[in-house]
């Protein structure tokens, strides 16, 4: 929906941008003809903007499908046929962008501006850093598939080589013209883009349900009143298929940030082509952690308290043995950190709020399409939380929250959703205000010599106001005259930056437990009694993948707000 709403938008600023000369008066008072060139090129920009759309459009609606049909274990579609579909795209996805690195590389004019504020080099960094954990995980997988080659597929050795070799195009492509604003052969860009958009969006798709399934496989009980440790049974079917698939399945969220991230900079891409950038109005911020102590120190304390705690957790899950009172105390420790991190990150937000409210920066009235889709994605992100968080809420007060769990569920439930919408505004205003700029204040020298008409100097004043004008310079060279209008200023900027380092430390703690296989929401039966099993699912399998993402692009744009405080 984003998506299609943003295409619109830029259909109508285009047409709106196409000056009106239907009918331009002559030298004689006449009419002349239409300016037949800037109304081609009107409908070219609009023709490209629409294929280039119901290309994205039609390969996600084909993905989603052949993905959803895939995850039935009776359905005809069977995983080879689906892999067989995103070979085709990784395939002309990297055809592609061969040809666009080549195209710019030997045409002068392809690339003339680049925007400054895209594809920052710390998300780049982590693009490269998710791609490289991708090919690992690609290489776990084929040195698992080789030895079942006279039971399997040769689809599922050929599809992880063809997405090894992808993603290495891919990332040099991203790194190399991430802040590239296309002039040349716009259409056959923008189709291209969408098209790389799309092939990492299905491949998101796909990766995500194959995670999900290995999550959450139905437990055979035959009451399905017992509570749903039924994960193990996934694990240890899947343990015996050698270490290797051990090894790629924990490589699985970083393939899944990985798709999203290369999503987002496409779309960027796409947003820029024939956009020409300003770059005067570009400010280079420079990245430093001086004069920041206090949130480093407590959000790494926090991150290494949560990763303890959620090392006993999934130790307790996956044990075999039905000692229901140790993997309650687990779910217990595992409620109370997620309790005590998401209060800390509260109170700091507020706190954030707070100096938000006193502080006069001026907010960016610059338009530019990275900062939209990291407000879009953010709040859009967000949603699946807020969806499994309410869904929690009310069943824990319809069935009375009566045990120890539920009331510690409960209370989870109602922070996280408090946190998300504070956390959201948040990273919202820091977005959309200026960067702090450091203002000295004007330097005003005495000039000694300036006289009153008709006055002389004598060789002994002349003198004395030498001396008096050496020491003015000295005293206005001093440092101490020029910090006399800063300490307000710094104080608040050391604040912003504490409370960014320390939410950016929770964000990736909270990242982490989800996305390596915390299921409190399966451990914990309350849920899945009230809804049912299939329901209860099908929520968090839908929301808990984007619940993942938000924490991870709140990290990233919680670095931005910290780069621009």
């Amino acid at each position: 929906l984003h998506f299609s709403r943003s295409l619109l938008c830029q259909i109508e600023m285009e047409e709106a941008q196409q000056p009106n000369k239907t009918e331009t008066p002559g030298p004689s008072g006449s009419t002349s003809e239409p300016d037949q060139t800037s109304s081609t090129s009107g409908i070219s920009r609009n023709w490209g903007w629409m294929v280039s759309g119901i290309i994205c459009i039609n390969i996600l609606i084909l993905g989603c499908a052949l993905v959803s049909g895939s995850a039935q274990n009776n359905a005809q579609i069977k995983a080879s046929d689906l892999q067989i579909f995103l070979i085709i795209l990784l395939l002309l996805t990297s055809i592609w962008m061969i040809y666009y690195i080549i195209y710019t590389a030997r045409e002068e004019n392809a690339v003339v501006y680049r925007d400054g504020h895209a594809g920052p080099v710390w998300l780049r960094g982590g693009l490269v850093l998710f791609g490289l954990l991708g090919i690992i995980m690609d290489i776990f997988k084929i040195a698992s598939y080789v030895g079942y080659l006279h039971c399997e597929s040769t689809v599922k050795i050929v599809f992880p080589a063809v997405q090894l070799v992808f993603i290495s195009i891919q990332t040099y492509y991203l790194w190399r013209h991430a802040k590239d604003c296309v002039q040349l052969q716009k259409n056959i860009t923008r189709c291209g883009l969408m098209l790389t958009l799309s092939t990492n969006l299905v491949l998101w798709m796909a990766v995500v349900t194959e995670e999900s399934l290995h999550q959450t496989t139905v437990p055979d009980y035959s009451d399905n009143i017992t509570k749903l440790y039924g994960r193990n049974l996934s694990i240890n079917h899947h343990s015996s298929c050698g270490i290797f698939k051990d090894a790629y399945y924990y490589l699985y969220p970083f393939n899944i940030e990985y798709s999203l991230f290369a999503s987002a900079m496409a779309y960027v891409m796409w947003k820029n082509v024939g956009h020409v950038a300003d770059v005067h109005n570009q400010h280079k911020i420079k990245f430093r952690f001086k004069d920041v102590f206090l949130g480093p120190v407590v959000g790494g304390l926090l991150v290494l308290t949560g990763l303890v705690t959620f090392i006993v957790y999934e130790i307790e899950m996956k044990k075999s043995s039905a000692d229901t009172v140790k993997k309650d105390n687990a779910l217990m420790m595992h409620f109370i950190m997620n309790i005590v991190i998401l209060t800390l990150m509260t109170v700091s937000i507020v706190i954030g709020c707070a100096i938000y409210k006193m502080d006069h920066r001026e907010r960016v009235s610059e338009k530019n399409p990275t900062r939209s889709l990291d407000v879009g994605l953010l709040v859009g992100a967000s949603l699946g939380q807020f969806i499994i968080s309410y869904f929690s809420i009310v069943a824990m007060v319809a069935t009375g929250a009566k045990s120890y769990l539920n009331r510690l569920n409960l209370a989870w439930g109602i922070l996280m959703v408090t946190q998300l919408g504070l956390q959201n505004f948040f990273i919202i205003e820091g977005l959309h205000r200026e960067p702090f700029h450091e203002v000295h204040p004007a330097t005003v020298i005495a000039n000694p010599y300036t006289l009153q008409p008709q006055k002389e100097l004598s060789s002994l004043e002349a003198s004395h106001m030498d001396t008096k004008l050496s020491e003015v310079l000295t005293a206005q060279s001093l440092p101490s005259h020029r910090t006399n209008h800063r300490p307000k200023r710094l104080w608040k900027r050391w604040v912003l930056k504490e409370i960014c380092v320390f939410l950016l430390l929770g964000n990736i703690i909270l990242w982490i437990m989800p996305a390596f296989g915390a299921r409190p929401q399966f451990d914990h039966d309350a849920e899945t009694k009230f809804y049912n099993f299939s329901m209860w699912t099908a929520v968090v399998n839908i929301g808990l993948p984007f619940g993942i993402f938000y924490r991870m692009h709140s990290v990233a744009s919680l670095f931005e707000v910290f780069l621009t405080s």
